[in-house]
């Protein structure tokens, strides 16, 4: 927590608490700063840290928060013992946890991740058309975000694709109530459908959480707005909320985020105050010029204009490159050498790009001249398959209704049980509208499968024993130590390195100990400081996305698209790839669009922009090309780029089509002195 006394803005959001509140956050204002000390103010002003509730999107800004509220908190003398700092996905698993009962789901209930739900649509749509599985997966998740359940899609469902979507919705939710799973999605729709129907679980619930502080509200969906909703009209209140965001980064409507909810507020709560946190504690004058001419283009729902007294900074360079490839060499060398005039470190630059196809090119210019790098959006830790097959056996462990679960932990190690006897344990599954796990203990299982059943039923048992110590045993210790019996029993890592080379099967048992680890970790306490079994931390291993970055205090420039680069700042920053059809980012069924949709696309990657000029905060380089390369291989072509339109609407002269610069020499030349300068 900074020392710094909060501004007349900020103590005012802090101080309010007697009707709901809308703190309108500008880039780099001070919004988590302003959050940890208004929870202190409200612990401080009668409220118990265990009814209040901080909101956010990402396990790592709500980790953040916490240790902050924690520190600012210990200061002060007051307790955090009970604060609830959670995504809105965490706190959706605590109340399913709590009350799924009344909606028909046992507390074990699985929570399937983004592969899993692929799967069973894979099956319901009986296609292995990824573009068109792909597709329908997002189709489902924006009607659950939107609140429109099977039987209103297939009602509302017009077009060939949208009915074909509308049935696999019906199947593929049925398919997650016979499993005793939910998705992601699930998480946030469930408890919405669990208070409307059932209120006397809301009155509970608004009593236990009585102030709800949510971070990042330009990105909620009308399912988290109505869940926030929900939770905040307690009786006798005019609103215990207060709701931080920035219309002016709001970039996520491609996964439902309504930036309407904004305006809604206003409509919803009379009482509402709205606060404007203006001034910018990160970049230059000269960036924050540039931010607010660009975002003045757009409709303001609020008028507000970010200000910084940290100086008129660096002028923003613009440079033009004949292609992608001069573009990243170029950018290589110039990093260099800036960073050997600043004295700056690598971990000090960020490149920034609107796709992830972009990255391939930047990544072998930074190889070529051996800049170290970190990639964002890469694979999870919890997408590797060695991971997975761990987090199988812990989820079958939690929830013996899994079937995926059980596919995957009873064929991994293989024990020569395949797909046909699956298949037939499958059906007799069907036909008893049970698990498969359970109908392999069922009497009329031995007819159907014959001797494969003892395999089946001797995995079952095993399994059955783990579950009954994990059910019990609590803490670090007792907790790691059954994981690694449980590796043992399977002989997990002898197999690895049946399947794999010696280097390879190294790395993924070294990633599974690293598994462990951090299981243990999780196993320590909860928030109410109370040891956890491995049961309680395998319910919690889906809602990860990923493990604590390893990479984020390594010496590495980071790659990132805008849209990860988000809720980031960095010193120095390259943004890249400023061209009409790039950023504005277009694609080839935009053409279909209307116009209205056109203008709401135009002002979503405006927004973007926007978010990629704010996360400098000394210096600005935005670089773009003459002709760039679409495709891979034979089938690339170049193809002739223009000027993006918010190169004018930063302030700076875009540049007209004219001869290629003289730039390479010199910089070629430069980073020969400066390696001659550090030979010597």
């Amino acid at each position: 927590m900074s020392s710094f006394p909060l501004n007349a803005p900020q103590q005012d959001a802090v101080n309010t608490i007697d009707r709901p509140c809308l703190v309108l956050a500008g880039a780099g204002s001070g919004k988590t700063r302003v959050i940890t000390a208004k929870i202190a103010h409200l612990i401080g002003s009668g409220y118990e840290a265990r009814q209040i509730a901080a909101l956010t999107f990402t396990n790592k800004a709500a980790s953040e928060m916490k240790e902050r509220a924690d520190g600012l908190l210990k200061t002060e003398g007051k307790s955090a013992r009970g604060l609830v700092v959670s995504t809105f996905h965490s706190l959706g698993v605590r109340l399913l946890r709590a009350e799924g009962e009344h909606i028909g789901l046992k507390p074990s209930f699985s929570i399937l991740d983004s592969s899993d739900a692929y799967g069973i649509l894979q099956e319901a749509l009986a296609t292995t058309d990824k573009k068109q599985i792909k597709a329908v997966q997002n189709q489902i998740s924006l009607w659950k975000n939107g609140l429109v359940d099977p039987d209103a899609a297939n009602d509302a469902a017009r077009s060939e694709e949208e009915i074909i979507a509308a049935r696999a919705f019906r199947s593929y939710d049925a398919t997650l109530r016979a499993y005793q799973a939910v998705d992601f999605d699930d998480l946030i729709r469930l408890p919405v459908r669990l208070f409307t129907e059932h209120h006397d679980r809301l009155v509970h619930w608004q009593g236990r959480l009585r102030y709800l502080l949510v971070d990042e509200y330009q990105d909620t969906n009308a399912c988290q707005y109505a869940l926030m909703k929900l939770l905040a009209r307690r009786p006798g209140s005019a609103g215990a909320f207060t709701a931080v965001g920035d219309d002016d980064q709001s970039i996520y409507a491609w996964r439902g985020a309504s930036i309407e909810n904004i305006t809604q507020l206003e409509k919803d709560w009379p009482q509402l105050k709205v606060i404007k946190l203006e001034q910018n504690y990160r970049s230059s004058q000269r960036i924050l010029a540039a931010a607010n001419s660009v975002i003045s283009h757009n409709p303001k729902v609020y008028e507000k204009k970010l200000w910084s007294d940290h100086g008129l900074g660096d002028p923003i360079s613009l440079k033009v490159y004949e292609t992608d490839e001069d573009e990243a060499k170029e950018i290589a060398l110039r990093l260099i050498g800036h960073k050997f005039e600043r004295r700056a470190t690598f971990r000090d630059y960020a490149v920034l790009y609107r796709s992830n196809h972009q990255a391939r090119v930047i990544e072998q210019a930074l190889r070529n001249e051996k800049i170290p790098y970190v990639l964002s959006g890469g694979q999870s830790f919890f997408e590797r398959a060695e991971i997975k097959d761990l987090t199988s056996y812990l989820r079958l462990m939690a929830n013996g209704d899994d079937d995926p679960a059980f596919i995957r932990a009873i064929t991994t190690p293989k024990r020569g049980i395949g797909p046909t006897t699956l298949e037939a344990l499958g059906a007799y599954a069907g036909e008893r509208k049970v698990s498969m796990f359970e109908a392999a203990f069922l009497p009329g299982a031995h007819d159907r499968l014959g001797r494969k059943l003892d395999d089946i039923r001797d995995f079952g048992e095993f399994i059955n024993r783990v579950t009954y110590r994990a059910e019990r045993e609590t803490g670090e210790e007792a907790v790691g130590a059954l994981v690694l019996e449980l590796l043992k029993a399977i002989e997990y890592e002898a197999w690895l390195y049946d399947q794999h080379d010696q280097r390879a099967a190294q790395n993924k048992w070294s990633n599974v100990l690293e598994f462990v680890e951090w299981i243990k970790k999780r196993a320590a306490e909860d928030e109410f400081h109370k040891p956890r079994t491995l049961i309680e931390v395998a319910q919690t291993v889906a809602l990860i996305s990923m493990m604590d970055n390893k990479d984020s205090e390594a010496d590495a420039v980071r790659l990132s698209t805008l849209h990860a680069s988000k809720g980031l700042e960095y010193p120095h920053v390259f943004l890249v790839g400023v061209e009409e059809g790039l950023l504005p980012h277009t694609r080839p069924d935009d053409a279909g669009e209307d116009e209205a949709e056109g203008v709401a696309r135009i002002e979503e990657e405006r927004r973007l922009m926007y978010v990629g000029i704010t996360r400098a905060q000394r210096s600005l380089h935005v670089s773009l090309c003459r002709r760039r390369k679409r495709g891979r291989g034979k089938q690339s072509q170049a193809i002739n780029c223009e000027p993006s339109r918010f190169i004018n609407e930063m302030g700076l002269d875009a540049p007209q089509q004219q001869r290629k610069p003289e730039e390479k020499p010199d910089s070629r030349a430069m980073f020969a002195n400066l390696k001659a300068m550090l030979g010597k």
